[in-house]
């Protein structure tokens, strides 16, 4: 993202290459929106054909989807706001947040060269705890499992604390402590 002058925030790419010993740069940065109002948060398909955003050409932020190279076409995928889109690595979900802070999923498939997204639906019904304009989840590698940082539910919890807890191999843990 860049922000440019009488645009807002404006979405580019840069092409790379491997090297074999990793990623470098191979060309020149390109603009891919440059519209009259924001666009932020690009998120790349697993597979490298889409690309979801969100902007705030419709007042608030909504997250859209265009095929990468754009070819024109634009999908929009939620209706109540979405920011932070985060793709699944299954390639069958797309995660966003609203702007109140309910973490979203749409289900989606393509048809050739057509993005068809499902009606968004609530993932958790817990909402996420507000940090601002930072993003507040995660999705793990695996696709299984969602990191998400949300406010603490407990009566006289100092709401000035932030408490993160991981659970990694819970199962495992279980039967060591089992003694299994």
């Amino acid at each position: 993202m860049e922000i440019g002058p009488g645009t807002g925030f404006d979405i580019w790419t840069v092409p790379l290459e491997n090297d074999g010993a990793g990623l470098k740069t191979a060309g020149k940065p390109e603009v891919f929106l440059h519209e009259a109002f924001d666009e932020r948060y690009p998120a790349f398909s697993p597979d490298g054909r889409w690309l979801a955003y969100s902007s705030n050409e419709q007042g608030a932020f909504q997250v859209y989807v265009r095929a990468f190279p754009d070819k024109g076409g634009r999908w929009p995928i939620s209706n109540n706001g979405g920011l932070y889109p985060e793709w699944s690595r299954n390639g069958h979900e797309l995660f966003f947040r609203t702007e109140d802070n309910q973490l979203m999923a749409a289900s989606y498939t393509v048809k050739g060269d057509t993005f068809v997204a499902d009606k968004p639906r609530v993932w958790t019904p817990k909402r996420l705890g507000s940090l601002g304009l930072t993003p507040n989840f995660d999705l793990a590698p695996d696709g299984r499992s969602v990191a998400e940082l949300v406010p603490a539910d407990e009566e006289g919890e100092q709401k000035a604390q932030t408490h993160v807890i991981f659970l990694q191999n819970f199962f495992d843990e279980a039967r060591r402590r089992a003694g299994k």
